[in-house]
Formats: structure tokens, sequence, C-alpha cells
């Protein structure tokens, strides 16, 4: 492995422990060059996943698409990075275990819509505006009211 600061070949494990609920390993290096630490981890590579579009397009499945609609959603929201990453963990691991090669991207939103309405109701509903493609403020408003209905 190089080192991300020198960029030698010369480093070491000087730690190993399981990470995120034993999905993947956390490595702790030493680079022999220039004595500095850093960390890494190893995830099991998995069988890529095809997400069929609307359109029906079609394209392999990518993480960071999650993370970043769930993170402009949360966004100046008191939700902190530690419980996205569970969250999008959870439904990595929930669209992993349906143990399919292909998969439409209404089942990954609707994972996800449910995940965000658990962890932040305003977030939820900045997340179903965009997801749900809301027309108008009226159709805005029997979202938001459905959302205070549960709160009672």
């Amino acid at each position: 492995m190089k080192c991300p600061f020198c960029g030698k070949d010369d480093t070491r494990v000087i730690d190993s422990r399981p990470a995120d609920e034993n999905t993947s390993i956390r490595r702790r290096r030493v680079c022999d060059n220039c004595k500095k630490r850093f960390t890494t981890y190893e995830k099991v590579e998995t069988i890529p996943l095809i997400v069929i579009k609307k359109d029906s397009g079609r394209e392999q499945y990518n993480r960071s698409k999650i993370e970043n609609s769930i993170l402009l959603a949360c966004h100046k929201r008191p939700v902190s990075a530690a419980q996205i990453t569970k969250c999008i963990d959870e439904i990595e691991n929930e669209i992993f275990n349906m143990e399919q090669k292909e998969i439409p991207s209404s089942i990954i939103g609707e994972l996800v819509i449910n995940k965000v309405k658990e962890l932040d109701q305003v977030a939820y509903v900045r997340f179903a505006s965009v997801y749900r493609e809301f027309k108008d403020v009226e159709t805005f408003m029997e979202e938001l009211k459905k959302v205070l209905n549960q709160e009672e």
C-alpha cells in the first residue's frame, strides 16, 4: 500500500480490527519511510449491481448518489455525519440482501425515503419534495399533513 504522505510502498499494518458492524476491516498502517500513520478500510467486493432508472436506462449502483441526496436533505439539520453514514449503510445492506443483479431505482428511492423519515422529519419533507416530484403547493401540503398526523 502506498503511503498517502510520501508515496513510498514501504508501509506495514500495525493494527487490524472489524469496523462498520463487521462489514469491513479497519487497518492502522505506518510508513517505514516517513514514519507517518494512516488508516485504511477493506470491504468485501460485491457483484456489480445495476440500477434500472425510470426511463428504463441502466447504470451501475453508486453509493455516493444516495449519500449526496441524504446530505442535501439533511443540510443545516441536527443530524450527525455518523447518523447519515449509519443510515446509508442500513440502506445498502437492505439493497444487497435482496441478492438481485438488477434493481429498479424506485425500490432504492422507497428505502431511502423511509430511512430519511426515521432520521429527521424536515429532511424527509425535503427529500420527498424532490423524490415524489411535487408539482404544486397543494401536493406539498398534503405530504406535510401526513407527517403532522403521524406525530399525534
